[in-house]
């Protein structure tokens, strides 16, 4: 669970428009270039693309206040005691006011050493260096951040009072000065032929890397031109991520399997040679499903092409080889591997329909439960899930709270130490926060986000045990597709039974404050245009009395806060007869609810 404080973002923490496409590599520059109109040539700063955890650093009377991850890109958590602890982050510069964004980076080396202690100790892997140090920066006690290498590099700052700075070369300079540490092989280029070049020279280069990259950044280096080009709500105008394509290797399929996972669906697993792809060793990849299977025409023996998408998932790209006397064509079973129960067709995939009464499944749910996106259970991965549900220690989620450290001790693996620290884990746990438990719950169709509007909205796991599927669709997001899926998981009474017998155990989750839906003054805002203050501040104070924010405007919207050069959310709130405040009345109503907002 986090217990970490949401804080706002100094200013946007915006995500970068991608592609791989030369072509549209060209389409950015010309556009760029009419921006600035006949006669001005643009300068660009060509950088690399890190693939870390990104982060806001907030220094005020020249020492470090605050450190925020990105979060929603509008606020995130504030863990700033545990990035005081990497050593290349300065306590204390010379402005008085600042604010930079930076990435978090675990170095390839370190990621290998420290995914292979994990292991050793019984625990669930990372995928890639950027989910470790993800993971890093928000452990809850930061002498365990503390001893993971970390580190980070500065490129980009996002408030300082009185710089003057005309250019982004000028702000890096001064990063560098302050005592930050900013990426390497930064420079300045004038036309696309000088982002090819340097875009060719870090691909070749890229295995030799003790980091991850996954492309290079080019941004227009003169400030004011920024100014005038300007954003959208999700990247800025004026930049361009240029990404790799995926590292590829070759192997080879030495035979293919299938894994029943926690909602049952069957899908075949091609088990390979194992091969280093980017620095981690890549020994199964899913093949998703038959019509995947028939459609590359991949059998057992062939020789293959593989990727790790987005340099994270294994991926079988294409057959590049096979044997003369080839193996036949790989059958998906007509009855479950496990539990032998008959398979149901649904589209091009198979599932046992054996819910409750499939090991497979449960040993699937458990890993879910205990992911870091649900409960977070530390030292409950894979092997230990298998040893619980086939020795006969767990017939359900809710025994996991039950397991004492005498009956894990009977097990190889096992020492009184770890076991007691495996249970204790355990009942840690039993005060989550309302959307991680929602996740762990494994509800179809709720991931992070629909977990996170629940829990807003509704503010207890009794109340939406109880919701109706028209109550839900009164969040935005939520339609009658969605909403029926999830209705139909909780009224089963099956999954009820299991839920109730969680909180049987002791286990209730940390309500979220709900929205008063009696109360008109509450509901969903959506604001718009240049605010007074920064809009991820006026979010805050408006969720701060309760209320929701959504970024575009529907008929769900209660009121539409608009600013200077509201556009088109404006005239659509009109359309649509929603309410519509200026700065001055949301303020006005937020101080009337018992909120405040910090005015300039």
């Amino acid at each position: 669970q986090s217990k970490f404080k949401t804080v706002a973002h100094t200013a946007p923490l915006l995500s970068l428009d991608s592609t791989q496409d030369v072509d549209e590599l060209r389409r950015f520059d010309d556009r760029i270039r009419k921006a600035l109109g006949e006669g001005h040539e643009p300068t660009y700063i060509i950088e690399p693309k890190l693939d870390g955890a990104s982060i806001e650093l907030i220094y005020e009377d020249g020492v470090l206040t605050r450190a925020v991850t990105r979060g929603n890109g509008r606020e995130g958590e504030q863990v700033t005691d545990n990035i005081r602890t990497i050593s290349s982050v300065p306590l204390r510069v010379a402005p008085e006011l600042l604010s930079v964004r930076g990435e978090v980076i675990m170095y390839i080396s370190e990621f290998q050493a420290f995914n292979a202690r994990l292991v050793e100790a019984g625990g669930e892997p990372y995928a890639s260096p950027r989910n470790s140090a993800a993971g890093s920066v928000r452990q809850l006690d930061s002498h365990v951040t503390a001893s993971r290498k970390l580190d980070l590099l500065v490129y980009d700052i996002l408030a300082i009072e009185g710089s003057g700075f005309k250019s982004d070369t000028d702000g890096i300079e001064a990063i560098r000065h302050w005592g930050f540490k900013v990426p390497d092989r930064i420079q300045t280029g004038r036309t696309v032929e000088d982002i090819l070049e340097y875009h060719t020279g870090f691909a070749t280069d890229r295995e030799g890397l003790d980091y991850e990259i996954d492309g290079i950044v080019i941004k227009l280096d003169d400030l004011s031109a920024r100014s005038a080009i300007g954003v959208t709500s999700h990247h800025p105008r004026w930049a361009l991520a240029f990404k790799f394509e995926p590292r590829q290797e070759v192997t080879r399929i030495d035979k293919i399997e299938v894994n029943v996972g926690r909602t049952g669906v069957i899908t075949p697993v091609a088990v390979l040679d194992p091969v280093v792809v980017g620095g981690v060793t890549v020994s199964r990849a899913s093949l998703h499903n038959r019509e995947e299977l028939r459609r590359k025409d991949l059998r057992e023996g062939d020789t293959v092409r593989i990727q790790r998408a987005g340099d994270v998932i294994p991926q079988v790209v294409e057959v590049i080889a096979h044997e003369k006397d080839r193996a036949r064509p790989f059958e998906m079973p007509t009855e479950c591997p496990v539990c032998s129960t008959p398979v149901q067709e649904e589209g091009p995939r198979i599932k046992c329909p054996n819910r409750f009464g499939c090991s497979a499944q449960l040993q699937g749910r458990i890993i879910h439960l205990a992911s870091r996106s649900a409960l977070d259970i530390e030292g409950l991965g894979e092997e230990t899930a298998a040893l619980l549900v086939t020795e006969g220690l767990v017939s359900s989620l809710a025994e996991l709270f039950d397991i004492s450290p005498e009956q894990l001790v009977e097990y190889e693996g096992f020492a009184e130490k770890s076991a007691a620290s495996l249970v204790e884990a355990i009942q840690s746990k039993k005060a989550p926060d309302l959307p991680q438990f929602l996740i762990a719950l494994g509800i179809p169709e709720v991931g992070t986000a629909v977990a996170r509007d629940l829990s807003g909205y509704f503010g207890s796991i009794a109340a939406i045990l109880g919701a109706t599927a028209e109550e839900l669709e009164q969040i935005d997001g939520i339609g009658p597709k969605m909403s029926e899926v999830i209705t139909a998981f909780l009224e089963d009474e099956r999954n009820r039974s299991a839920i109730d017998a969680i909180l049987a155990r002791g286990v209730e989750p940390v309500a979220s404050v709900p929205v008063d839906r009696g109360f008109p003054s509450v509901g969903t805002a959506v604001f718009t245009g240049a605010l007074p203050i920064p809009r991820a501040s006026a979010e805050a104070a408006w969720r701060a009395v309760g209320g929701r924010t959504a970024s575009s405007v529907s008929a769900k919207t209660d009121f539409v806060v608009v600013g200077e050069n509201a556009g088109s959310k404006r005239e659509k709130a009109e359309r649509l007869e929603v309410v519509i405040l200026n700065f001055g009345e949301f303020v006005a109503k937020v101080v009337s609810m018992g909120g405040e907002v910090d005015v300039p």
